[in-house]
């Protein structure tokens, strides 16, 4: 009897074992990362291929632009279907927009995370399940990914800082900083950024405030900013919108003698080039969204069969009074 009762623990230890092989271990649902063949999907021109694109939110001008971007670059890939996802700021919600790509077999999976770590683990599960993932603008967190498309946002904080110390704020004083939504990658590297190229100066950053990228955010935050900083002499706003509600705070309070700067500098007619054009912002600094060169990826890894760099980088340019018409114009070429 110890015999057989022995021999049953056994076997049932073994098919527990195995079982929980099968479950996953080394499956997508494993904690490692596990090797991708970015091309497994290539399957050459003369198939379709459906991308899935799981947007943070569609409240961000910048956000509904490079949605724009990737549609107008799909458009001359005939073999592509984009379809789109707004996950409306809420993180659940864009775990589920990608669950459901990931049902419906997408071959490729493009995503503009709203936070860092909590989208990193359903974007692990789409790169450990073999299908190619091109992240844009904002990060996850690890390597989980087969290309990161975006500027770097260190060096477009820094810019914006160098900005302030050379050119903007001289002599130094104190200014206040609307930042972007906690949590989101760009927000802590402009910040970074920002702090080392006003390193050296007489800058002072009085206050900070999350403004969560948006217009209104921004005004309401520099409307209590501007009561609890009356010595301030600048802002430093992380994107163009949140500038834009910060400089309508400034003018409702009779604040004419601040000076703005911004991020983001689309080429439209609400954009931050022409804010600068017209002269509510005295610079906003140019992050391209991306789009164009996430669909120049797919394709690679598609249908050209070809990898892509784990990073991919995007200029950025200062664009002040002197250079906003040449800028916007050359970008709106073609």
């Amino acid at each position: 009897m110890r015999k057989t009762t022995k021999s049953l623990i056994a076997v049932t230890c073994a098919a527990a074992a195995f079982a929980a092989a099968g479950c996953g271990t080394t499956s997508e649902n494993s904690g490692q990362v596990q090797n991708q063949d970015p091309t497994k999907n290539c399957k050459g021109p003369n198939e379709k291929y459906t991308i899935g694109m799981s947007q943070a939110n569609l409240a961000e001008p910048y956000r509904v632009r490079m949605d724009d971007d990737i549609r107008k670059a799909a458009a001359k890939v005939p073999q592509f279907d984009v379809q789109f996802s707004d996950a409306a700021k809420d993180n659940s919600k864009q775990i589920s927009d990608v669950e459901n790509f990931l049902t419906k077999q997408v071959d490729l999976l493009m995503i503009s995370p709203n936070e860092a770590a909590p989208l990193t683990d359903v974007v692990k599960k789409a790169y450990n399940k073999g299908i190619p993932v091109v992240v844009l603008d904002r990060k996850v967190d690890g390597e989980a990914f087969t290309t990161y498309v975006g500027a770097d946002n260190v060096q477009i904080g820094r810019q914006a800082g160098e900005y302030f110390k050379n050119t903007l704020l001289p002599d130094g004083g104190k200014i206040v900083q609307i930042k972007g939504l906690s949590g989101s990658t760009p927000a802590a590297e402009r910040d970074q950024g920002f702090k080392d190229g006003i390193q050296g100066s007489k800058i002072e950053i009085a206050a900070t405030a999350d403004g969560e990228w948006e217009r209104s955010v921004g005004q309401q935050k520099m409307d209590a900013l501007l009561k609890a900083n009356p010595d301030i002499k600048a802002v430093y706003a992380q994107n163009d919108p949140m500038a834009e509600g910060a400089y309508l705070a400034a003018q409702a309070a009779g604040r004419n003698d601040l000076k703005f700067v911004g991020i983001d500098g689309l080429p439209i007619p609400s954009g931050g080039i022409k804010a600068v054009e017209d002269g509510r912002l005295q610079a906003t600094n140019l992050y391209p969204t991306g789009g164009a060169e996430a669909v120049e990826a797919a394709k690679k890894l598609l249908i050209d069969c070809q990898p892509v760099p784990k990073t991919q980088t995007l200029e950025t340019e200062l664009v002040t009074k002197d250079n906003a018409a040449d800028v916007y114009a050359r970008l709106n070429q073609g």
